[in-house]
């Protein structure tokens, strides 16, 4: 019974000292991933920064270079095509309405593909 005891312990020690090097090498391995994280994907963040602060930059030039004046412009030309309409309107002659006393339709197709014309099966009216 005691050499079964004395077994037990050492592989019980050998254990130990297994996972204690396999704890020490998951360590390591984790240093190792925050070094590479600091020196790989820090450059990469401050890189995309700057890409963004440069199209924030490019946006806000444009916008007040280009879209305002054209925008300014639009709305004035706009503005001053509706006040000469406005002024000129009093000028044109006007216009009568059309109307019309009897629908505009084509001539109506009987069921044997030929036309009608006379007012009582709905054909064009003349006159």
């Amino acid at each position: 019974m005691a050499t079964v005891r004395d077994i037990a312990i050492i592989i019980i020690a050998i254990q130990s000292i297994v996972i204690g090097a396999l704890l020490g090498l998951l360590i390591w391995q984790i240093w190792r991933l925050v070094k590479t994280l600091q020196t790989d994907i820090k450059p990469i963040i401050q890189d995309t920064q700057s890409t963004v602060n440069t199209v924030r930059g490019t946006a806000t030039f444009v916008s007040n270079n280009v879209v305002e004046p054209v925008v300014k412009t639009s709305s004035k030309v706009a503005g001053f095509r509706r006040t000469v309409q406005s002024l000129t309107a009093d000028l044109r002659p006007q216009r009568k309405p059309v109307t019309r006393t009897t629908p505009t339709r084509g001539p109506d197709i009987t069921p044997l593909g030929k036309t009608s014309s006379s007012p009582a099966e709905g054909g064009p009216v003349i006159g």
